[in-house]
């Protein structure tokens, strides 16, 4: 099995395009569209890393950052947000969240971070 990541974004069109880019790269992708589903795929699956979306209806992203650290400590999870939501990038990154980046983001910056940040498997 390959590494494992998880999109959270409750854009589909966002969520299809970094799943393919992600499966290209050969990692295991999994996608949700809200933080229920995000949390349910990670206690099935425990992905490695999130790639995860501020703004999502309902549970919002810091509620969904919050409740993914307390169940596994070690996941990596980076933050998209929309431009300029600077308090909510500083309170995430308190919570632990590795790096962010800003919407419409450069595809190439979001796949070096992963590439940068998946946890390496020991065999």
């Amino acid at each position: 099995m390959g590494q494992k990541l998880l999109i959270v974004d409750d854009q589909y069109g966002i969520r299809i395009l970094l799943n393919e880019v992600f499966q290209k790269e050969g990692y295991q992708t999994f996608q949700a569209a809200n933080g229920y589903q995000a949390l349910d795929i990670v206690e099935k699956h425990s992905p490695d890393l999130v790639l995860l979306d501020m703004k999502i209806p309902g549970m919002d992203g810091i509620e969904i950052l919050k409740r993914l650290k307390a169940f596994n400590s070690d996941i990596q999870v980076i933050i998209m947000t929309a431009y300029g939501e600077l308090d909510m990038i500083q309170e995430s990154k308190d919570l632990g969240a590795i790096t962010h980046f800003a919407k419409p983001f450069d595809i190439d910056e979001i796949r070096e971070a992963v590439r940068k940040n998946m946890p390496r498997h020991s065999v």
